[in-house]
């Protein structure tokens, strides 16, 4: 990232005013489609679709070097059963039924690699179905229990990743996932976690993709304020009364899903994917937002309690915690992690000098957006009235230092 590029990014978020973009965006009429690796930067991405916050698609020529491409898939483009039960065929993966809705989501179950891909086999041959259902392999952590050096490369475009960053430092999670199965799997319609970005590319096979962008999923709700499972149903099926876009996304291509967009996926084929989720500067303030939807969704279930419950407060989080996978504690926790790295990069050596770690390759101008954004949310966070609710007595350092720290360093790389 260059200078002119920050202060684009800067002006953008001022004139938010701490607020999030209009609540109901229109649904556009098609996907842009980037076709040369070569002329198209990380800098074109930034403005174009990271900072709007608007999806795109990648040729397969961004992916073509991949380990994955070369070896998952067969000559004729199928997914190579063989080379996949050799190299992983006794881990343990999460499999999904398609055809059981649980809520809004599907049952699963945890099976041997060779166990699923016995099924998935037999599922062709019996053309493509089973008394056991339509099965689909989802979320698979492949980077988290081996190496994955090979497979793929990070592009560059979505590297700027703090959500792997924290679950790499702690080292016990990651999301990063593998998606495979039969043509007719599918996701239902969801939005990403935590209002997360996310990227996803086909290493064999073709999707559809059914995109709403942030707002319009509100005219899908029932009677009870419920989303829907499948965008797919007859009653969704006017395109006037619920625009969709429609994305078919083929073979290495891939696709970069925004913040806060709900989207359904179908797999048109026998398919693999690499799927990460991510978040970064850009959509942080989403986040947030988010989690404080969350926390109101919980503390009205439980509100009768309020007078009644000891420590009322603090199990909302406890609730929370099961209910996100994340509550304002641990939130604060992922800004620190991130706001102590980034603060590392930038130190000063001499008087108005200035020097950014090579550690970080977007840079020093990346580096003190990543500062801006941090402090701008966590300024939020201090005098939000729940978070002060936490017992921060034991966080080190207080969020409130924390943020004058970022304050001060802000101030000081002002004139770069």
């Amino acid at each position: 990232m260059d200078r002119e590029t920050r202060v684009f990014a800067e002006s953008h978020f001022r004139g938010l005013r701490g607020r999030l973009p209009s609540k109901v965006c229109p649904t556009p009429d098609r996907v842009d489609f980037i076709e040369k690796p070569d002329s198209f930067s990380y800098t074109d991405f930034f403005k174009s679709y990271l900072l709007p916050n608007v999806p795109c698609v990648f040729s397969s020529a961004f992916t073509e070097d991949w380990g994955s491409r070369k070896h998952w898939v067969t000559p004729s483009g199928k997914p190579d059963f063989d080379y996949l039960l050799q190299n992983y065929g006794d881990v343990v993966v999460p499999v999904a039924n398609c055809g059981v809705q649980e809520y809004n989501s599907n049952p699963k179950e945890h099976m041997p690699l060779k166990d699923y891909i016995s099924y998935w086999k037999e599922f062709i041959q019996r053309d493509y179905s089973s008394p056991r259902g339509c099965l689909y392999l989802k979320d698979w952590h492949l980077c988290r229990y081996s190496s994955a050096e090979g497979l793929f490369t990070l592009p560059v475009y979505f590297s700027s990743d703090w959500l792997n960053e924290y679950w790499d430092t702690l080292d016990v999670d990651d999301y990063r996932f593998i998606y495979m199965g039969p043509a007719g799997t599918w996701s239902p319609f969801h939005a990403d976690i935590f209002r997360s970005f996310s990227w996803s590319v086909n290493i064999c096979g073709r999707k559809k993709w059914f995109f709403f962008p942030p707002g319009q999923e509100e005219a899908l709700r029932d009677c009870h304020g419920g989303l829907p499972y499948d965008v797919t149903a007859p009653e969704f099926l006017d395109s006037h009364l619920h625009p969709v876009l429609e994305v078919t996304q083929e073979a290495g291509e891939m696709v970069f899903v925004p913040s806060g967009w709900h989207h359904q996926v179908h797999n048109l084929e026998d398919t693999i994917s690499i799927n990460h989720n991510w978040v970064n500067g850009c959509n942080l303030a989403n986040m947030w937002h988010f989690l404080q939807q969350e926390l109101c969704a919980v503390q009205q279930e439980v509100s009768e309690w309020r007078d009644t419950m000891p420590d009322w407060h603090h199990h909302c989080q406890v609730i929370m915690k099961s209910c996100s996978g994340i509550n304002f504690e641990e939130f604060y926790q992922f800004l620190k992690v991130i706001a102590e790295r980034r603060l590392l990069l930038v130190k000063k050596i001499g008087p108005g000098e200035l020097q950014c770690s090579e550690d970080f390759g977007l840079g020093l101008q990346h580096t003190i957006f990543d500062i801006s954004r941090i402090a701008e949310v966590l300024a939020s966070v201090v005098v939000n009235p729940d978070f002060q609710r936490v017992d921060t007595s034991r966080f080190l350092p207080q969020p409130e230092d924390l943020l004058q720290q970022l304050q001060e360093a802000l101030a000081t790389t002002e004139p770069l």
